[in-house]
């Protein structure tokens, strides 16, 4: 539609004398869609992909390639005081995304599809502690990120062991806590369309003889808050990658059966204090390409403030071979606003596109989306922002993820796919 909040008449025009049919309708309004309050400003134009739509999570908003929006998350849905997250179309022709800590799934007419069931089946509390990423499988179901509390045996550690239990058996069943101590740790949770956890893996279950035993940044505790923040399933070859950001690791996992086939990343030996910047620090959006490379986005935020990569990593054939950077390109600051010093400790993502381009948000204080080719050369790019009007100048927008619709197949899709029935 030319604008949103404005009123519309069509008409079919009968050649045989007959009175001409009119129909009228309307165009909802929020303000995320006024670009006068919201925008996406476009950088670069469009040099491939002119046709593409690209949905802006910190915007809440979906894009056209000259900065249009075409739709807007509903505003039943919408709360301001809440971070929307991972918003994308899935594999059905549906759209995903958390917003709080709250996971949905809705059409493009924003009827609500499916729910998470949030009632702590995996995590053993009252919640599931949803959090960072979102998405529907190519079998229907789906998988996310929770978190559970864990319990460290103080005792076990003066035998340099590193033994974790379930807090909910140590904390939660009469116990007083006394020789643990509780750390939050992750949970990959599948369900089906009911609710049902299909399947489930916890980090706190696999680190009995971890090399984190020696990863202490202060005094005699390990350091197990390790911020996991994305996972990718290989769906082709059952397995699923899972990045810890706060150790720079991502751990490769059979699938359904939970063994950990590789580790990559540094691994700690006794004396390490604090994560090295080997070939990615801090990152984001864990991802296997189309001819089995990983690649994601590199916050690169073990030097401070340092400017984010996108990194590409050949897999080893070998089981005793590491990781070999094929490719990497350090993103860009097209401009700064009053000196302001930006930073990438947090957010941002990368997705590879069907010429093996990548689109990439840089997440953090300066959220430009682009898309770059393996030439290094940018196809487009623009930058979220909002107006501050007590300054009255625009602003840069944090934008957590953006994702993209490349084909018009996949837009009919969403727009005209088979109704789904809602399961609330």
């Amino acid at each position: 539609m030319p604008s949103f909040g404005k009123q519309y008449t069509w008409g079919i025009a009968i050649g045989d004398g007959r009175k001409e049919q009119l129909y009228h309708f309307s165009t909802l309004y929020v303000p995320d869609v006024d670009t006068g309050y919201r925008r996406l400003r476009i950088l670069e134009k469009a040099r491939k992909y002119k046709g593409a739509y690209v949905f802006v999570d910190g915007n809440r908003v979906l894009y056209d390639m000259q900065g249009n929006p075409v739709w807007f998350l509903p505003d039943e849905l919408n709360d301001e005081k809440l971070e929307v997250r991972d918003l994308k179309v899935s594999p059905q022709g549906t759209i995903t995304f958390l917003i709080g800590n709250h996971p949905y799934e809705i059409t493009y007419n924003g009827e609500v599809l499916w729910k998470a069931p949030d009632n702590g089946v995996v995590s053993g509390l009252s919640i599931e502690g949803y959090h960072h990423e979102f998405t529907r499988l190519s079998n229907g179901n789906y998988m996310l990120l929770g978190n559970e509390y864990a319990a460290v045996d103080l005792a076990e550690l003066k035998n340099n062991r590193l033994v974790v239990k379930r807090a909910k058996d140590v904390f939660l069943q009469g116990s007083d806590g006394k020789g643990f101590v509780k750390k939050e740790m992750g949970t990959i949770i599948e369900y089906d369309h009911s609710g049902n956890v299909v399947w489930s893996w916890r980090t706190s279950a696999h680190l009995d003889g971890s090399d984190l035993l020696y990863y202490r940044r202060m005094g005699d505790i390990p350091e197990l808050s390790l911020h996991e923040n994305s996972f990718f399933f290989d769906e082709k070859e059952n397995t699923i990658y899972y990045s810890y950001r706060n150790i720079g690791r991502v751990i490769k996992i059979k699938y359904p059966e939970g063994t950990v086939l590789k580790t990559y990343g540094q691994i700690f030996k006794a004396g390490d204090y604090e994560p090295a910047n080997g070939l990615f620090c801090g990152q984001h959006s864990c991802r296997v390409s189309k001819n089995g490379d990983l690649y994601l986005y590199d916050n690169n935020s073990c030097s401070g403030r340092t400017i984010s990569k996108l990194v590409v990593m050949k897999q080893p054939s070998d089981p005793y071979d590491s990781l070999e950077v094929k490719w990497e390109y350090n993103c860009t600051i097209d401009f700064k606003r009053d000196s302001i010093a930006y930073s990438f400790p947090i957010g941002g993502n990368v997705l590879e596109l069907p010429d093996n381009s990548l689109l990439a948000c840089m997440g953090g204080n300066y959220s430009k989306v682009f898309i770059v080719n393996m030439n290094k050369k940018i196809l487009w790019s623009a930058l979220p922002e909002i107006w501050n009007k007590d300054r009255k100048r625009w602003e840069e927008q944090y934008s957590f993820h953006a994702s993209i619709i490349t084909s018009k197949e996949d837009l009919e899709h969403l727009i005209w796919g088979e109704k789904l029935e809602p399961s609330l």
